[in-house]
């Protein structure tokens, strides 16, 4: 049996990779990056991914003409994300670095964070310097886009056991809300012939109050909430829990 040390351990990213970015995940993101209203940028933007993984939406927004740029601290997500690209044709320039102290000051005209790559850190003032990177990073009247799975959403999903089979590997997922709904943690073990890996992992959740006032607190001014990428309310028929703010002057 192997155990894998949660998010920052790159043994974690290796192992279970084809279960979090499966190909028909992979393919959701090249239909979401061409039909979404709000992945829609001008021609051309500077676009920072952080913590872009294996480059799942850095080469459809690449392909679409924008210079854009990955970021994660995990070299074998950028690896797979470098040669991603590469069979795509597609122009990405790839950063190892950590979302909380990476520099570009003003470099950018759009950051994103995707796919719930936020709250992974155990301190939560380590969660709101993430949010302070991408603003650092944006020039005046840069666009953030947040996007993770809400608390509201999360209260509706956290269920008994989940099994997953995906081709030969069989996957059990067990979640346990914390802190009186402060964090969740996720119990995984991963089945792949005689092997089974384990995981356990534990991140911060946020409502829709709670993040718009950390985007806010980490001085952006516009902020939009809305219920999935094709920009319908966040209400009680959303999918996601997606923020879209401004850098000001």
């Amino acid at each position: 049996m192997t155990r894998t040390g949660g998010f920052q351990d790159d043994d974690f990213w290796t192992e279970f990779h084809d279960v979090l970015f499966s190909e028909e995940r992979i393919g959701q993101a090249g239909a979401l990056v061409g039909a979404s209203p709000l992945l829609s940028f001008p021609a051309g933007s500077r676009v920072l991914d952080l913590c872009c993984g294996p480059g799942v939406f850095t080469v459809p927004l690449a392909l679409r003409g924008h210079e854009v740029t990955g970021v994660d601290l995990s070299p074998s997500m950028l690896e797979r994300a470098r040669g991603r690209a590469d069979r795509a044709g597609a122009r990405v320039a790839h950063v190892r670095a950590d979302a909380r102290t990476f520099e570009a000051p003003g470099r950018f005209d759009v950051a994103v964070n995707l796919f719930t790559s936020f709250g992974y850190f155990e301190d939560p003032a380590d969660n709101a310097r993430v949010l302070h990177t991408m603003h650092d990073c944006l020039a005046p009247g840069g666009t953030l886009l947040l996007d993770l799975a809400g608390k509201e959403l999360l209260a509706r999903r956290v269920t008994p056991p989940k099994v997953v089979r995906r081709g030969e590997d069989l996957v059990v997922q067990t979640d346990t809300v914390l802190d009186d709904w402060a964090r969740l943690r996720s119990d995984w073990v991963l089945v792949r012939g005689d092997r089974v890996v384990r995981a356990r992992l534990e991140w911060f959740v946020y409502s829709a109050v709670e993040l718009r006032g950390l985007v806010e607190e980490a001085g952006f001014g516009e902020v939009e909430v809305f219920g999935g990428f094709d920009g319908r309310p966040y209400d009680e028929h959303a999918e996601r829990l997606v923020v879209r703010a401004v850098r000001g002057a």
